[in-house]
């Protein structure tokens, strides 16, 4: 299973914390879902879900009664997380509680790791276009800040595998809300063309993080359907990813 997942390079020298985040690959689903589906909300085999948690959990060291996840809504609401368990309605989810493993799931939207290993706090969050334009990282850094006493030059920073710009073709109702830094038209196909990726590290820069403390995937969820699920390539038959981040000395359970 290890070998199935990705492990972001920027968190390696850290041994206190463990992130990962799996891609379509190592689990017991079958098509469409083929094969590590980690989505509850979706129409595959119950069991088959439930096993590919246990696998990418363990693979983490980890079990699936440790994790933090919610019911996303593609909103801004932040969960100060104490206790494992699901809950709903929230993006964003951040803790400074050892033995959780804080996990958003996408298949397309833009998964996003934070890390301070002077205040000992992480997060995970999941940032669509909706959740990016209404800047859902920086409103989870200052609530890391509020909390934990989070300063943003300390944060290490991992955004995934999500839709690259190439890809993320959009209409005018969804390009209004960015600007030209990150939004272009193409008057070929007639099409804007949206960067989520560079938004959300800008505005972890504008807060103050560091460019070399930031680490961003190159890999497009749309193009790579070989190694990621994908919403939109896949006409919303598909699976979804788990991105995932836990301080360690978990819980034994």
């Amino acid at each position: 299973m290890k070998e199935n997942l990705i492990y972001p390079s920027i968190f390696s020298p850290y041994k206190d914390i463990v992130a990962a985040q799996s891609t379509r690959l190592g689990g017991m689903s079958k098509a469409p879902y083929n094969s590590l589906n980690l989505g509850s909300n979706t129409s595959d085999d119950t069991a088959a879900i439930e096993q590919n948690k246990i696998l990418f959990t363990k693979a983490l060291g980890f079990s699936p009664q440790q994790v933090v996840r919610s019911k996303q809504i593609h909103g801004t609401e932040i969960l100060l997380a104490e206790n494992a368990g699901y809950c709903n309605g929230y993006d964003a989810i951040i803790t400074k509680t050892r033995g959780l493993l804080l996990a958003i799931s996408t298949a397309d939207c833009t998964p996003i790791l934070l890390y301070d290993p002077i205040s000992e706090s992480i997060a995970a969050i999941h940032a669509g276009w909706k959740g990016t334009k209404d800047y859902l990282v920086t409103k989870t850094l200052i609530k890391m800040l509020e909390h934990f006493g989070t300063k943003p030059e300390n944060v290490i920073a991992y955004i995934g595998p999500c839709i690259a710009e190439c890809s993320f073709e959009v209409d005018a109702d969804v390009a209004q809300y960015f600007d030209g830094l990150y939004s272009r038209f193409d008057s070929t196909k007639g099409k804007y063309f949206i960067d989520l990726k560079k938004h959300n590290k800008n505005q972890m820069l504008h807060l103050g993080v560091l460019e070399n403390k930031i680490e961003v995937s190159q890999l497009d969820t749309y193009d790579r359907t070989d190694l990621f699920f994908s919403h939109r390539k896949e006409n919303g038959v598909t699976g979804r990813m788990w991105t995932a981040i836990g301080l360690t000395k978990p819980i034994n359970l």
